[in-house]
């Protein structure tokens, strides 16, 4: 049973269709503890600001079955976009810790260039360069592109944590994967046969 985790931070249609045609059969959608606990995949989806990510999953009561999920029971989870910054330690755009199952922080672009000129949010299709291998591009598309919304992104603290990456301005890291826990900033829903066959991949991880 694969569950798409709904905390109020993302419009899910578009996950739910898409896992559905990935797949062959709907995800559950819940924010219901005991469902997270037992599924066999989670999917963490998320649009907006960090903090407020964040206190959403807490207050929901969302984060202890998350940990239960993740942590304890080594259930595969996939967080997108937002969902994938809210697996750091933090986010320079706010105060509230993350996650802290990845060991990366996430940054706004530019931050640390001494020249910035491009515009953010990064908007728009890009092309995704896989730098190891990870069960979420296998048999993936030659020269994949992923949508991408986003003015923050994710710096490892392992560079070997990072499954691949994108250019904007400089490289950075669009995609991780540690253990049983994976992340990527782009929209696999908004990312039409590249954004199907990624999710069909981690829905088929053993």
């Amino acid at each position: 049973m694969i569950v798409v985790v709904d905390c109020g931070i993302s419009n899910l249609g578009s996950v739910v269709n898409i896992v559905k045609k990935a797949t062959g059969s709907p995800p559950v959608v819940s924010s219901r503890p005991d469902l997270i606990v037992d599924a066999s995949k989670l999917i963490l989806p998320g649009v907006g600001a960090f903090d407020h990510g964040m206190r959403r999953l807490r207050e929901a009561g969302i984060e202890a079955a998350l940990t239960e999920a993740v942590l304890v029971r080594r259930t595969p989870l996939l967080g997108i976009c937002l969902g994938m910054q809210m697996l750091t330690a933090g986010s320079e755009e706010g105060s509230e810790p993350g996650l802290g199952w990845v060991r990366a922080r996430t940054v706004r672009f530019g931050s640390a260039a001494q020249e910035w000129t491009l515009r953010v949010p990064h908007m728009g299709w890009n092309i995704v360069r896989a730098v190891r291998e990870t069960p979420l591009f296998v048999e993936m598309y030659a020269e994949p592109r992923f949508y991408f919304v986003h003015s923050y992104h994710v710096v490892c603290d392992d560079p070997q944590l990072a499954c691949a990456v994108a250019r904007y301005g400089y490289d950075f890291v669009c995609a991780v994967q540690q253990g049983n826990i994976y992340g990527v900033q782009f929209h696999p829903e908004k990312s039409h046969k590249f954004g199907m066959q990624l999710l069909r991949n981690f829905a088929e991880i053993g």
